[in-house]
């Protein structure tokens, strides 16, 4: 099985996830762009169980739709690794960049295209969606 680990800057807080990736993504919404200092952020979900090593510091957002992400970064260097959703205890979603894996896939879609900054292109073919459509 394959197994991939994410890690912050200073490499304190880590996730190691198991198997095939379920999906990837862009986010453009406002809270995105805050929360990592970019003008997106880019999401990988994998299925439930993972490992985490380190200390997180967790930051509770509530999404549009009234969710709640509960955001995991490190206390030491800030970095944002991973985040849950509540109550959807059966994936994990990580940050890419934390992987450090430059040959990662490209997104499959592109959520809050809306609020997207008029220079980021997407990928060709990249379904981009105004809000989130679930």
């Amino acid at each position: 099985m394959t197994s991939r680990t994410a890690a912050c800057t200073c490499g304190q807080l880590s996730i190691t996830v198991h198997g095939e990736c379920l999906g990837n993504g862009i986010c453009h919404c406002l809270a995105c762009q805050s929360r990592t200092g970019s003008v997106f952020a880019t999401l990988g979900a994998w299925a439930a169980p993972y490992e985490i090593k380190g200390r997180a510091t967790q930051y509770v957002r509530i999404g549009d739709a009234g969710a709640q992400f509960r955001f995991n970064f490190c206390p030491v260097c800030g970095s944002t690794v991973f985040h849950t959703e509540e109550g959807a205890d059966d994936f994990v979603m990580v940050a890419i960049g934390c992987l450090a894996d430059p040959d990662f896939p490209a997104p499959q879609d592109s959520v809050y295209d809306s609020r997207r900054h008029h220079w980021v292109k997407l990928p060709d073919g990249v379904p981009a969606f105004a809000r989130n459509p679930q």
